[in-house]
């Protein structure tokens, strides 16, 4: 799977796109060039020899051929055709003669060369008779062709002597142009390659440029990410990368002061919280004792004065409650809160949770003895006492508490018998002072109780989920280490 990934951030990286889109332009541009330079030598070079070849066999046939008499002997064409052949720059000739007595001709040359080696189009345009004109002074014109009999380039041309007689036609292999094309095309294909190299050479270099900064700002956010917010970045130029760091050192900086603030003020509250919680418990163990006597009395109390008595005594505890929940909270915050771990029967201590609370009868346990755990007995005692407690109060009973273990997990599940919590409450369930919802009555709790609840989880190395169970009813699942302090050791070890 990694190296999948790893593949597909290189097939997608700006590098290899910056690689690609620059062997694309050179492609292009040395195919163009090539091509473009490919024809115009090719038609240069064929041009050049043509007319070269064409106009000495013009010359030629005015020269010798038109010298002969107007009925001459097949020995004196052939001559003839010899003659012309040797002066010519490497083509054959063909003369052709019609006679009283048949057709007569001659042929010299390099090549074998014989009447079927014209084109019949090549034949019938020379032997065309034209009307003469102010325009046209020649009855008959020279007219070519390019040929490739068994795949071997030939130029084929002819013309008649004007005013009757002989008709000679020219047969030129243009095998070396060809290889001198075909060679001028390996060396336009290399040159190809060349610049083909040459562009990802600069690519890279390019790439280099370019991405190396980029390189080096998205190093940089990735430690500001991760909470290094004195980074920055060494600015040098002018140029839009330079901008760009200059902009990120702002915004670090922005950032970091930021950060500052917001953490002076956390941690100004915190202090402020826990401060005020710790000169609250000296007033307000006063007043639980006082709460305490006169809960005690509170039957001999005037009838009209009782109930007053009663309020006083229930805010007073949970005032007392709030002042030591809000002291919990300010330890998790200001990460202050150790766990002392023991072995411990969970079994044993689930049930001492719910004894000490006078909960045996609206709770069914379902707990095998000898389950044993590493963890801190009080913590527990506190996750369950808040997840038990929260079911009574919100479901009714009779709350289901089910302790099993899975693996290298403890896990506990406690389910009550209410209607559930709502869709949109779920999410909220672990917030502080969230209390949800119409659908249970409302709490005189502090809302703390299941934040505080799932803190002690974390501090485990667990954590606690919230759902509807199968059946009705809210169901809280709790998941701790079996052994805490093994996974304390090998996090620090990590």
């Amino acid at each position: 799977m990694i190296p999948a990934l790893l593949a597909g951030r290189r097939w997608t990286s700006l590098r290899l796109r910056l690689l690609i889109v620059f062997a694309l332009v050179a492609l292009t541009a040395a195919v163009s060039a090539s091509g473009i330079a490919y024809w115009l030598n090719r038609e240069a070079v064929l041009t050049r020899t043509q007319d070269a070849a064409l106009g000495d066999f013009r010359q030629e046939m005015q020269n010798r051929a038109a010298a002969l008499p107007a009925d001459p002997t097949q020995q004196e064409i052939q001559r003839t055709a010899e003659l012309m052949a040797g002066s010519s720059p490497g083509y054959s000739v063909l003369l052709v003669q019609e006679g009283k007595d048949g057709q007569v001709s001659g042929t010299a040359g390099p090549d074998a060369f014989g009447l079927g080696d014209v084109p019949k189009s090549l034949r019938d345009a020379v032997n065309d008779r034209q009307k003469t004109t102010a325009a046209n002074d020649s009855e008959y014109h020279m007219y070519w062709q390019r040929t490739k009999p068994g795949g071997n380039p030939y130029l084929v041309g002819g013309t008649r002597i004007v005013g009757g007689g002989l008709t000679g036609y020219m047969y030129k292999s243009l095998a070396q142009e060809r290889d001198d094309l075909n060679a001028l095309a390996w060396s336009l294909t290399i040159a190809t390659g060349l610049a083909l190299l040459g562009s990802a050479l600069l690519a890279q270099a390019a790439a280099r440029t370019v991405l190396k900064p980029v390189q080096r700002l998205g190093d940089a956010a990735r430690r500001l990410g991760e909470g290094e917010l004195d980074t920055r970045l060494d600015v040098s130029g002018t140029d839009e990368l330079a901008d760009l760091s200059h902009t990120f050192n702002k915004t670090a900086e922005a950032l970091e002061k930021k950060v500052a603030d917001m953490s002076a003020r956390e941690e100004s509250s915190r202090r402020f919280v826990a401060d005020m919680s710790h000169e609250l418990r000296t007033p307000l163990t006063a007043l639980t004792a006082v709460a305490e006597v006169l809960e005690e009395e509170v039957d001999d109390l005037d009838p009209m004065i009782a109930p007053a008595v009663a309020l006083v005594v229930s805010e007073t505890r949970r005032l007392n409650d709030l002042v030591e929940n809000l002291m919990e909270v300010t330890r998790f915050d200001a990460g202050t809160a150790r766990l002392v771990l023991d072995d411990v029967d969970v079994a044993d201590q689930v049930t001492a949770c719910i004894d000490a609370r006078a909960w045996l009868d609206a709770v069914e346990l379902d707990a095998e003895r000898g389950i044993v755990a590493r963890l801190d007995p009080r913590r527990l005692d506190v996750i369950l006492a808040n997840l038990i407690g929260n079911a009574l109060k919100h479901g009714g009973s009779p709350v289901r508490v089910r302790v099993v273990v899975e693996g290298e997990w403890l896990v506990i599940a406690v389910q009550d018998n209410g209607p559930g919590i709502p869709q949109d409450v779920l999410p909220h369930v672990f917030d502080r002072f969230y209390k949800a919802s119409a659908s249970r009555p409302k709490s005189d709790g502090s809302g703390l109780g299941l934040s505080i609840a799932v803190e002690n989880a974390h501090i485990h190395g667990g954590d606690i989920t919230a759902a509807n169970g199968p059946g009705g009813g809210a169901l809280f699942t709790l998941r701790l280490p079996v052994d805490v302090g093994k996974v304390i050791a090998g996090d620090q070890d990590a």
